[in-house]
């Protein structure tokens, strides 16, 4: 199940599920208004958005009402979070997954907003997006790739083929927007040769993992695994995170897996990630790439969990094709 594409004068509500709008800059958050206004949209923030505890969220009785809100409002056509954080599973036996499936709505956000998604693909088939935060768009350098990419899946009707973007960075923009850090984009390589096409299920890796033994872990059945992780996921807590993964029912129906860009902070450099993949016998008749534009990087592309993706991985090359 999938929700209409979204077009110019469609709401976008804003919501917090893990960390507080109130944690973002208010320059910030005008810069992310006008540039949503500037293709159209207009743009709704939850009852709850800014309220913040000290954990920078809120309650579980807010977030839950602020998600059921945005789902039931019938003017609401589009969801994005303001951030991630570390508790959008505290959410998941609390959500009304029926409400859900009745008002299907283009939610999207990345790193802990994960459990959301996978949960709701589980529990009822709708299709969720990893993509830009709300917060990602007030980026005033470096941007444009991830803008276009949510703009493509969000708004156009074509498959995407993911291109590599020409630079990436890895530095703390949102503390200063002038003094940037950007380096050259190799482009995607091949750990595993290979091709598949199969259904995307995933995201950051180690809150999809928080999911593992529940009633919202996502089907592996003919998956393409996207994973990626933040610089608190050095090399050993990567292989074993992955490790776990392997080990859950199902993954030797798994079709192919889709790695994304590093932070430098990890620790995880390419001979490293080679190792680890290499390493695992589950995982060497399957196609693998990494370095791919999507997680705690910039910039990055928007796809769909629950969509579909084509995966080609050859000795130079990688070509990812994705679609709804």
């Amino acid at each position: 199940m999938k929700a209409p594409k979204l077009q110019a004068g469609d709401e976008i509500r804003i919501i917090s599920p893990s960390n507080s709008l109130g944690i973002i800059a208010p320059e910030q958050i005008e810069a992310s208004l006008r540039l949503l206004e500037g293709y159209g949209f207009k743009v709704s923030f939850a009852e709850h958005a800014y309220e913040m505890d000290q954990f920078s969220s809120s309650s579980v009785r807010s977030r839950v009402e602020d998600i059921h809100e945005a789902f039931r409002d019938p003017a609401v056509k589009g969801i994005l979070t303001t951030l991630g954080g570390h508790n959008a599973n505290q959410l998941l036996r609390e959500l009304d997954y029926g409400l859900i499936a009745d008002n299907p709505k283009r939610l999207c956000g990345f790193s802990d907003i994960t459990a959301l998604s996978g949960a709701i693909y589980r529990k009822t088939g709708l299709i969720t997006y990893s993509g830009p935060h709300f917060s990602t768009f007030a980026m005033r350098r470096g941007n444009e790739y991830t803008v276009r990419h949510f703009i493509r899946m969000m708004m156009e009707d074509e498959p995407v083929l993911v291109q590599p973007s020409a630079h990436w960075s890895d530095d703390a923009w949102f503390l200063d927007q002038e003094n940037r850090c950007f380096e050259p984009s190799e482009g995607p390589y091949t750990i595993c040769s290979g091709s598949a096409e199969g259904i995307i299920i995933g995201g950051n890796l180690c809150t999809l993992n928080l999911l593992q033994g529940t009633e919202y872990m996502p089907s592996l059945k003919d998956a393409i695994l996207f994973v990626e992780d933040d610089f608190e996921s050095g090399p050993e807590v990567f292989d074993r995170d992955l490790q776990s993964l392997i080990h859950q029912p199902g993954f030797e129906q798994v079709r192919g897996l889709v790695i994304g860009r590093f932070q430098r902070e990890s620790g995880v450099t390419r001979d490293m990630l080679i190792t680890i993949i290499q390493s695992k016998k589950e995982l060497l008749h399957l196609p693998v790439a990494a370095d791919v534009n999507f997680g705690h990087t910039s910039p990055i592309f928007t796809f769909p969990v629950g969509g579909q993706a084509k995966l080609t991985a050859a000795a130079d090359t990688v070509d990812l094709l994705i679609w709804e």
